[in-house]
This record gives structure tokens, C-alpha cells and sequence, in this order.
């Protein structure tokens, strides 16, 4: 029996999840495959090896909290060796509050590159879901309960009313240009007489799963447009109150996130002090 079956069998001894234990044996296997080419061994490991992984795996850009989940990994494996010393003093990122930190959200070249993508694949439906959720900030849960007369679009004006949004309060959201287009293009194939805004492919109100689903095809998440709206906000210098607004947020110290430095400002400016 190799060492990771072994190690294995303790975990499903003291009751550890299926995905807990997936996500362990994934993280060893990787780990090494990593020895190996550096002249290590995981039967001859060392507190050297765990720490320039560590260093390796920062050095590639991961996130501190992805860190510290293979950190707690290495501490498990190490208590199984019934070696503890070696994972004392190892340095790994600190984990920044939420409130200290901004939500990750797109850069312009990402952002380009997402509206190119799903331009190209033609769905007028996906297009100016994508649109709308990316230049209003609003909830997934609200893009799905929108309808028709919710939508107000004009010559060189338009509008969306939120009715129902957290906090049971409604807001009116601007609509840009290329937003008005958009949902323009898309309801002029909407020869139906149904209310929502946005249907399914089985002609139902589409639910919040599928818009996760679409965009997902995309690699990206709702909240993440929900975020990159709100930051490029702050960073042209609207002030918090009116982006508070404009995203329904109760709490202006949710919309202050927004102007904190995201984690890649972060590690670009501890990159300047090594160059």
C-alpha cells in the first residue's frame, strides 16, 4: 500500500468528507509530483520542501486563501507522518478581511475579452444578459424577476426599475447606450406575449441557475460583473453614496470595499520591492 492510500484509509477512519478527502489526495499528488522534480521525496520530507512549495506556489500568483487550504492539507499529512515539526513556523500569506480587501472583479482586457466571446457566439438572449448584469451591477436574482414593462428604452435614455430588491426596496438603474442596444436587439425577437424580461430555452421565466450556468461557459460568475461594475465606479471617481445606490446596497461600508486595493494591486506592489 503507497503512502497516500495509507494516508487515505486514516481519513476515512476518522470520518472525513468524500470531497475532503478528494481534495487532500489531489493536493499530495500534486505535491509529489513537485518533489520529484526538485529532488525531494514525500517519504523523506522536510520542513525545506514544505516551505519552498509553498514559496513556489506563491511565486506562481495563487491566492492566500487557496494557501492556506493546501497549508491545512500539509498539517494533516504531517500529524499523520507524526511529523508536526514539519510544518511549525512555516510562512505562508495572511488572509485580509473582507472590509480590508476589494472583491475581485475584471480588468478592461478581461472584460474586453468577455463581451468579445460572447458576441461571437450570436445568442442576442446571452448577449444582453450579459450587458445588462456587466453595465448595471444588478443581482442575479433580480435580472431573472425583471419584465418587459420594467424596461423603459428611449433615443438617448432608458431605464430598469428594480421592484423588489434586498431589503424589499425598489431603485431605479440608468441604462448605457450599449445597453439600450443590446436589449433592444434581443426584444425585437420577442414575438411572444409573455412578461419576463428574460426566457428560458423552454420559454419559462429563466431561473438564476441558468444564467449561472451560460455564464459559467465563460468562466465567469454574476457576482463577478456585479463587482466589476461597482469597482470601475469608484475607480472613475463616482462617489460611494451614488454607487451604493445604483447597486442597492444597505450598507456603505460594503460599497467602500470597492475602493480598497484588489489583491493583484497588492502583490504588484510587494513585486516593486524585489525589482
Amino acid at each position: 500500500m503507497s503512502l497516500l492510500e495509507e494516508f487515505k484509509c486514516m481519513l476515512l477512519k476518522k470520518g472525513k468528507m468524500p470531497s475532503t478527502i478528494h481534495t487532500y489526495l489531489f493536493e499530495l499528488s500534486k505535491f509529489s509530483s513537485w518533489l520529484e522534480v526538485n529532488g525531494g521525496e514525500i517519504r523523506m520530507l522536510t520542513r525545506f520542501d514544505v516551505q519552498n512549495y509553498l514559496f513556489s506556489l506563491e511565486e506562481k500568483g495563487m491566492s492566500a486563501n487557496t494557501l492556506q487550504k493546501i497549508y491545512a492539507c500539509l498539517c494533516t499529512f504531517a500529524k499523520f507522518l507524526q511529523k508536526p515539526e514539519l510544518v511549525e513556523e512555516i510562512r505562508i500569506p495572511k488572509i485580509l478581511s473582507p472590509l480590508h480587501i476589494a472583491p475581485k472583479a475584471l480588468n478592461r482586457q478581461e472584460k474586453n475579452k468577455l463581451l468579445r466571446v460572447v458576441e461571437r457566439d450570436g445568442n442576442l438572449r446571452n448577449i444582453a444578459i450579459t450587458y445588462t448584469l456587466l453595465m448595471t451591477g444588478i443581482r442575479v436574482s433580480e435580472l431573472v424577476a425583471l419584465n418587459k414593462e420594467d424596461i423603459e428604452i428611449r433615443d438617448r435614455s432608458g431605464s430598469l426599475i428594480i421592484r423588489n430588491g434586498k431589503g424589499n426596496i425598489a431603485r431605479y438603474v440608468p441604462l448605457a447606450a450599449e445597453v439600450r442596444y443590446r436589449l433592444g436587439k434581443y426584444l425585437e425577437t420577442r414575438l411572444d406575449g409573455l412578461s419576463p424580461l428574460f426566457l428560458s430555452n423552454f420559454k419559462q421565466r429563466i431561473s438564476s441557475r441558468s444564467v449561472q450556468y451560460m455564464l459559467h461557459k465563460y468562466e465567469v460568475h454574476p457576482h463577478l460583473l456585479r463587482h466589476t461594475f461597482c469597482r470601475q465606479l469608484v475607480m472613475e471617481g463616482v462617489d460611494i453614496a451614488t454607487v451604493a445606490d445604483l447597486a442597492g446596497h444597505l450598507d456603505l461600508n460594503i460599497t467602500r470595499r470597492y475602493a480598497k486595493p484588489s489583491e493583484e494591486e497588492l502583490q504588484e506592489a510587494i513585486k516593486r520591492l524585489s525589482t
